[in-house]
């Protein structure tokens, strides 16, 4: 997991089209792509949006150069949180549809509807699309030009230093959680190892934890004087660079949100 972070934050530091745009633009594209999707009617015209929706997505991976099968392993990593609720719902009834009809009957009363069934592949499709646009977006572009896009779109201040701190710290802590995994392995511990006793394996897990702790809280304790000698306070007010858009940007931008407007107009009124 510490690795895969590390791996995340380098996949952002290619050099492509998608990679260049403006850190704004990119977020207002999936926040738009995200607010169309889950404010789509549940009907089976979602089908064809998400499908137009997935193709925009894929085309602009594919301009990021980046390998198909990188976004297929960190879809993979993330869709298990969301397909067991998806996958239950075929057992319930909804207030989208006014009739429903059995077509299994499994034991203690649970039935699996048809209709139930349909709106579980609405709602799957839904998930994918927010998830692949969030893996687009996380993958082409840094954590630190993610949080200035949003300081610059009007994001609270105090968001935005709760959320650069924990930035730049996440990794300091996947730093100090690296050496001490390297300090396992040239002592040769393991603590999955049955031969060592079970007991002796959890003390030093223990004892690993309390350190990890202790080198947190010193770590804030030092983080914190350094910024009172910076002058930070509560009142602290981050500088914001004005940055105007490139002509490029401009264009991606309104191509992208005139596609995520039009696509679901022509698709419902037809």
């Amino acid at each position: 997991m510490i690795d895969e972070l590390f791996y995340i934050e380098k996949s952002a530091y290619r050099r492509s089209i998608i990679h260049s745009l403006d850190a704004r633009v990119k977020l207002l594209v999936v926040f738009a792509l995200i607010i169309a999707t889950v404010a789509l009617p549940y009907s089976p015209s979602v089908f064809a949006v998400t499908g137009f929706f997935l193709f925009f997505i894929a085309f602009a991976w594919s301009l990021s150069t980046l390998s198909p099968l990188l976004f297929l392993k960190r879809l993979a990593t993330i869709m298990p949180f969301g397909l067991f609720i998806i996958l239950f719902q075929i057992f319930l009834t909804n207030r989208y549809y006014s009739t429903f009809h059995i077509i299994a009957s499994l034991p203690l009363g649970i039935h699996v509807y048809a209709e139930s069934i349909e709106f579980a592949n609405i709602l799957f499709l839904k998930f994918l699309v927010c998830v692949s646009a969030i893996v687009l977006l996380s993958s082409t572009t840094k954590l630190q030009d993610m949080l200035e896009g949003a300081k610059q779109l009007g994001l609270p201040i105090d968001f935005v230093l709760a959320l650069s701190m924990m930035i730049r710290y996440l990794f300091v802590f996947g730093y100090i959680y690296r050496k001490i995994t390297e300090s396992f392995k040239t002592k040769c511990f393991d603590p999955f190892d049955r031969a060592l006793s079970y007991r002796y394996r959890l003390r030093q897990i223990g004892y690993t934890v309390g350190t990890l702790f202790l080198r947190s809280y010193e770590q804030g304790e030092r983080t914190y004087t350094a910024m009172l000698c910076r002058g930070y306070g509560r009142e602290t007010a981050l500088y914001r660079k004005k940055v105007p858009l490139a002509r490029r940007d401009w264009v991606f931008l309104t191509l992208s949100l005139g596609f995520v407007v039009l696509i679901p107009l022509m698709v419902y009124i037809r």
